[in-house]
This record gives C-alpha cells, sequence and structure tokens, in this order.
C-alpha cells in the first residue's frame, strides 16, 4: 500500500472511483450498523480472520455514521463536498447480540488486491471476518472520554479495529474515521465504492502536507458533529466533551498532530509511525502531551531517515514520550499484522520479526497507557521507561546522548 512514509511502496493502490451524485447539503446519517444500508453479496460459508478479543471488560457496541460538510470541497475531487464515513466504537451495557462485520466483503477484496494478494479465498475470509463489537449494543451509563483515530494513506478505517474495539471495551468512546477517496475501498450510502484518487494525485511532498492538513480538519469536523448542540449520533450523551484524545497510524498519526496544533478541545494526541507532513508548531501543543509511537529503531529511530521526527521532538513542548518498537514494520501499528498473518499476504519491504499476537499486545498497552493517564489521569508506570515484559520497547531520548549509546536509547522523557 502506498503510504504516508516516503510516499511509496511495492503495493500502489488502484484509483477506481464509481460515479454517484453525493448530497450538497451537509448532513449526518446514523446507520446502526452498516448491514442494513449497504446491500452486500451474500456472505460464503467462509472462516474468517480470527481477531484478538478486547482487553477491558466492558462489551462492546458498533455504530456508523455519514458525515458530509458541504462547507468544504473535497480535496481530491474538487467538485464533491467532503465525505466521511465513521465508526463509532463505545462500551456497552450486555455482551448479547449480533456482532458486526470486519468489513464489507467488496471493501476486502479491494484491499487485498491493493496488499498483492492473489489468492481469492484470501479475500472471501476477510470478507467473512466479523468483529467483537455488536450491533444496536444498549451503551454503558455514564460519560466516557471520546478518541479520534485516523487510519494510514490507502487504508480503510476497518483496519484499526483491534485498536478501537481494545479501548472501547476499556471505557472509550471511539470514532474511525474514513477520509473520502483515500482507502482502498470504503462503501459509502448509495452502493456507491469510493476508492483511492489520492493513491494516484498525491505524487509530492506537499502534497501530503495538504493531505495531512486536510485530514486535521476532517477530524475537527467529526468533533464538532459529535458533541455540537445537535450531535449526530444517538449515543453522544455518553461522551466527555472535556476529554478527548487523537491517534493515528501513518498519515493519520500526523492528522492527529495537525488536529491539535489547530484544536484546542482535543487534550492529548499519538503519532503511529507517520511523518509529521503538517510540521509541529515552535511551541508545540502547549502543555498538552503528545507520543511518538513508531516502528524499528532503522525506520523511525533518532538515526531514521525521517527528519520530521527529530523536527517534532524538539518542537513538542508538553510532556513527551518517544518509543520505538524492536522488529516491528511500518503496518504493525494497525490490524495488518494480523490479517497477513492469517491471510498470506505479502509485507511490502523487509517483513517484522516481531509476532502479531505479540504486536497487538504490545500496541494496546502502551496506547491505553498514554490515555489512561492523559484523560483520566490514572498513573501508569509503563510510560516512565523500559521494563523487563517490554523489551521490544526502547525510550528514545535524542538529548540524552550523541554517540548513540544505552542513555540515547534507553533514556525516559519529559
Amino acid at each position: 500500500m502506498k503510504t504516508l512514509r516516503m510516499v511509496s511502496s511495492a503495493a500502489v493502490l488502484a484509483a477506481m472511483t464509481v460515479s454517484a451524485v453525493i448530497p450538497t447539503v451537509a448532513h449526518a446519517q446514523d446507520l446502526g450498523s452498516r448491514e442494513p444500508t449497504l446491500a452486500a453479496p451474500a456472505q460464503q460459508t467462509t472462516t474468517g480472520v480470527l481477531l484478538p478479543r478486547p482487553g477491558g471488560t466492558s462489551p462492546v457496541g458498533r455504530s456508523t455514521l455519514h458525515l458530509v460538510d458541504s462547507s468544504r470541497q473535497d480535496l481530491w475531487v474538487p467538485e464533491r463536498p467532503r465525505e466521511l464515513m465513521v465508526d463509532l466504537y463505545y462500551p456497552s451495557r450486555a455482551a448479547a447480540g449480533r456482532s458486526a462485520p470486519y468489513a464489507d466483503p467488496r471493501e476486502a477484496q479491494l484491499l487485498v488486491e491493493a496488499a498483492g494478494g492473489t489468492d481469492p479465498e484470501a479475500a472471501l475470509r476477510l470478507g467473512a471476518t466479523r468483529t467483537h463489537s455488536l450491533t444496536k449494543a444498549v451503551p454503558e451509563r455514564g460519560r466516557h472520554p471520546l478518541l479520534l483515530l485516523s487510519p494510514g494513506f490507502g487504508a480503510p478505517r476497518f483496519t484499526l479495529t483491534t485498536l478501537a474495539e481494545d479501548l472501547a471495551s476499556r471505557g472509550y468512546v471511539v470514532a474511525v474515521v474514513d477520509h473520502a477517496h483515500e482507502s482502498s475501498g470504503t462503501l459509502f450510502p448509495g452502493n456507491r465504492m469510493l476508492t483511492c484518487v489520492a493513491c494516484e494525485k498525491a505524487q509530492a511532498w506537499e502534497d501530503m502536507h495538504k493531505a495531512t492538513v486536510n485530514r486535521g480538519q476532517d477530524l475537527s469536523f467529526v468533533l464538532d458533529r459529535l458533541t455540537g448542540p445537535h450531535p449526530a449520533w444517538r449515543h453522544a450523551s455518553m461522551i466527555d466533551r472535556k476529554r478527548i484524545g487523537a491517534m493515528g497510524h501513518s498519515l493519520g498519526g500526523a492528522a492527529a498532530a495537525s488536529l491539535m496544533a489547530r484544536d484546542s478541545r482535543v487534550r492529548a494526541g499519538i503519532n503511529m509511525d507517520g511523518s509529521f507532513g503538517d510540521p509541529i508548531p515552535p511551541n508545540g501543543f502547549g502543555d498538552r502531551p503528545f507520543m511518538m509511537f513508531g516502528a524499528d529503531e532503522t525506520a523511525h529511530g533518532p538515526n531514521g531517515p525521517d527528519p520530521t521526527w527529530q523536527a517534532a521532538w524538539k518542537n513538542l513542548s508538553g510532556w513527551k514520550r518517544w518509543l520505538s518498537v524492536t522488529g516491528s514494520h511500518h503496518y504493525t501499528f494497525s490490524d495488518t499484522a494480523v490479517l497477513f498473518d492469517q491471510l498470506g499476504l505479502p509485507y511490502p519491504g523487509t517483513p517484522p520479526t516481531i509476532p502479531a499476537d505479540r504486536a497487538v499486545t504490545v500496541m494496546r498497552a502502551y496506547t491505553a497507557a498514554f490515555f489512561d493517564l492523559h484523560l483520566r489521569h490514572r498513573p501508569q508506570p509503563l510510560l516512565d521507561g523500559p521494563t523487563p515484559a517490554n523489551p521490544e520497547v526502547l525510550f528514545i531520548r535524542p538529548e540524552a546522548s550523541t554517540d548513540g549509546s544505552a542513555a540515547h536509547r534507553y533514556g525516559t522523557s519529559g
């Protein structure tokens, strides 16, 4: 898949668009789940991918929103307004109910093709996959922190399901956003499959800067529609508007930083292995915390090929951490580790050495710890420094040393 990280990969997503009339008036449609509204081919009797169970105590509910921002033109298809699909994961009261689908079978097929898969069985299995989330679940009582999640460039929102479900099971409301024309394939109302026009149009770093800023605006719009006076989501009353965070993978991680630079409502953020296409301001985000959570040191370590991480670290002025996961891959920070492992899909470049199940455990532990610390004010020793239980996770502190010593790699920060 073509990604923000230097805008290159062996598997470049095809840009296939389906002509359709898109509404020109700003609106939000709560779809409840994707199944009743979006007609799909009948599921075949195929065993789906086994997704890891959420680690929290609450059952997870899911519903879906279709949002249109009529005040903005789409960056890639300017004759259209900006459109988004949003999955809302939330803690619910009961564990009984129908599990939500992981992806529409057509979305699954496009993702497998984009990843270089040639076995038809792989697409069938992915299309048959079910999540651990329940449709039409009754929300848990009380108010809960809200987290905005954005996927990598070329990746659909469902590739962040594993993280979203885990965070929701721990008591967070999680909004995972699909940005129109920026994924291998996303099904929109009206049976419209929007594919990656951006993957063909984004050819230079300036394009990725615009894409990063645009995604940050998308996330801010979603926040408006979830917390404004007339919220688009039926369960919006469960959101605590004073505890909002943002996180994303690759371009989505850069978008989380861009959002924080322009929207003070977001109190904490994480960039998972994405180049900072929109540089962090010289004064950072004030006292708001931010974590840089990157792949193996050779990619996003202090001596890695991406200078935007060093620049971002210097500008961050509040609580901050720079973590690097030994043996990981760019796609370790999404569901891709699990999908590629079970579907036999090829990794672009050097494959990771960290096992898929271990990768999921590490990503979940550190992202949950970050938001628990900063949005719930619960002490998290996991973020104080390296631990014997997590030897893959390195704490980077560039200013601690200039010779690549242990202090350089393992020192705590902030």
